[in-house]
């Protein structure tokens, strides 16, 4: 007697530590998993747009919600925006996914109105101060586009090489280099010049490689003739091709979250593609409108003499300085709105140093005009990515400019808000294909949703029924396990940031419900063994989770290196399986060795004080 009470002393004391951290690791990820239980909903958000304001007979909350419902677009709530945002209306639909239909036909009949598809949460005030939200839904489940984009590398380059080409002009010309005459070539470009223009050859070769620094210079002598070769170093074609990615990755983000999309994936995939999921789209047009776009904008100088022709937007051609004064990366923020006399407008913002050249520019030219040149990329009938450019604004500089300024003369406000878009997420400086689009249905995801817990739970049930009849007392604390693990487990992808649970990650939730199970199996069978020896409970129970922890370890730690393959390799789907089933190991191991002998020791504690007071 005296002997179980102090065997059980130092028991209690050894494993209250340890019963704490684990309660509360537990109830944290339980708390972050609730979210889960309140689906968010899309609503439609109305306001008006800045410049519109003195529109007359603005139409009230009623007349909005009249016109969704005589267009079968039932709305089941509507509510005022906050006291900050008191112009605005919020819709919610009963059929939510009709929202992007709902959202033309409003534009349509209201063209001044700014309509976005916002996601509002439905869980409970103090999860969201918490800062709590479900798991993100992937492309199959939330339903949405697909879209695989094509960057033209060789296209970028050859751009480079004809500005430079460009530039090369102006500077021998600037240079006053007689003697000296540029010429194209295949690989990019080469300087001509006679022996007598030797110095004059040498500082427009430094000129040429100062401005453009991935470029190198190939000289060559022949009679009284030296040509100098410019073209792209391996190095710095190399270091080109990843700034441009980079730049594409970082542009088609912006444009994305301009879209007011939050849940999208863009990543890179291979060498020069990007893959862009956009969960929950409902208008893959619009989508694909502003993501393949390639436009960009640059401001010219206007060349009496010489300099690049363009082609002016209603018709005729202009002459322009190859220089650019600055481009479109230099735009910090852009907005459409309408001028004085009601006509459609862009409104820039450029960063430091836009604006200094800007108010270097406008400084010297008081008086003279500056062209506004807008360039796309396009397929033409042979199906090569032919750039168009055409000037779409010529205005006098009526004063110093500095940082802001406007764009006049716009076609329309639909095209106002378009180039708005575009020059606030930023210009594209390689064209970009779709090569690949995919669209998925909302009620296909919701179908998938449904397939996919149905055989989740099903799974799960069949496995805690086996538990319970074959394990009998431990297998009840196996099950309290393992529902203790799915639990930690969705609370854990809620958790992290950039995880997207997948159909192919609801199969891993099943995959790791059995990895959870086999971990239990393999410690029962190893204290069966123990107790066959005739050891007591408790030390079985103890040798049980020693001896097979190294097994469960080292087969978890193979599973893991393979999910840490997939998923560097792996795009969409496949990544999404394999961030499942890398937690779901993480959280098998701490439910099915430290969490479930804990419950082990504790139901062996609770037994044996029972023992102990009977006797």
């Amino acid at each position: 007697m005296m002997l179980k009470k102090s065997l059980k002393k130092p028991l209690l004391q050894r494993f209250k530590i340890s019963y704490v951290a684990m309660f509360i690791a537990l109830l944290l990820l339980a708390v972050s998993a609730l979210p889960n239980l309140y689906p968010s909903k899309s609503w439609l958000n109305i306001s008006i747009e800045s410049q519109s304001q003195l529109i007359k007979n603005i139409p009230s909350q009623k007349t909005v919600i009249d016109f969704l419902n005589q267009h079968n677009f039932m709305v089941d709530q509507s509510t005022l925006g906050s006291k900050s945002d008191s112009s605005s209306i919020n819709v919610l639909l009963q059929v939510p996914t009709k929202s992007a239909a709902a959202q033309r036909a409003l534009k349509s009949e209201y063209p001044y109105f700014d309509v976005k598809i916002v996601t509002h949460q439905t869980s409970p005030a103090w999860l969201q101060q918490l800062g709590l939200e479900p798991i993100k839904l992937g492309l199959d489940l939330n339903g949405g586009v697909l879209f695989v984009l094509d960057v033209d590398l060789v296209k970028a380059q050859q751009e480079q090489l004809d500005s430079a080409y460009e530039q090369t002009k102006s500077i021998i010309r600037d240079e006053k280099a007689r003697g000296v005459r540029v010429q194209k070539n295949e690989q990019g470009f080469e300087l001509h010049a006679l022996r007598s223009a030797k110095e004059s050859l040498i500082g427009v070769q430094a000129q040429v490689l100062k401005r453009f620094q991935r470029l190198v210079a190939t000289k060559q002598t022949q009679g009284s003739m030296t040509t100098v070769a410019f073209s792209f170093s391996e190095q710095g074609s190399s270091t080109f091709n990843k700034e441009v990615m980079s730049q594409t990755l970082t542009t088609l983000r912006g444009r994305i979250e301009e879209l007011g999309i939050t849940e999208a994936l863009t990543q890179r995939q291979g060498k020069q593609r990007i893959r862009i999921e956009l969960p929950g789209v409902q208008d893959p047009a619009e989508a694909k409108r502003i993501i393949g776009a390639t436009a960009s904008l640059d401001f010219y100088q206007l060349k009496e003499i010489g300099g690049k022709t363009f082609n002016l937007q209603n018709g005729g051609t202009i002459n322009l300085d190859p220089i650019v004064i600055f481009s479109g990366q230099h735009i910090n923020n852009a907005h459409s709105g309408r001028d004085e006399w009601g006509k459609p407008l862009v409104q820039l913002s450029l960063d430091n140093q836009g604006g200094e050249a800007m108010s270097a520019f406008s400084k010297r030219n008081i008086g003279k005009p500056m062209a506004t040149v807008y360039s796309e990329y396009y397929k033409n009938a042979q199906g090569e990515v032919v750039k168009k450019s055409e000037v779409i604004n010529v205005a006098n500089i009526a004063q110093h400019l500095s940082r802001q300024f406007s764009i006049t003369n716009m076609q329309s406000p639909q095209a106002a808000q378009d180039l708005a878009l575009l020059l606030r997420a930023g210009s594209l400086t390689a064209p970009v294909t779709i090569v690949q689009e995919q669209t998925i249905g909302p009620s296909l995801g919701a179908e998938n949703i449904t397939n996919g817990l149905a055989a989740l739970m099903l799974g799960m049930g069949i496995t805690l029924a086996f538990m319970a009849i074959w394990y009998r007392g431990l297998g009840l604390v196996a099950n309290v396990a393992l529902v203790l693990n799915l639990t930690a487990l969705v609370g854990l992808m809620s958790l992290l940031p950039g995880v997207v649970l997948t159909l192919p990650g609801i199969a891993g939730l099943v995959l790791t419900i059995g990895m959870a199970v086999d971990t239990n199996v393999i410690i029962f069978e190893r204290i069966k063994e123990e107790r066959r020896k005739g050891r007591a409970p408790y030390q079985a129970i103890e040798q049980g989770y020693q001896q097979a922890f190294t097994t469960i370890f080292d087969a978890n730690i193979t599973t893991m290196i393979t999910a840490i393959i997939l998923f560097s390799i792996g795009y969409g789907p496949i990544k999404g399986f394999a961030i499942t089933l890398a937690l779901g190991l993480i959280t098998s191991v701490f439910t099915g060795v430290y969490v479930s002998k804990a419950l082990s020791q504790a139901v062996y504690l609770k037994l044996t004080s029972k023992t102990g007071a009977q006797a």
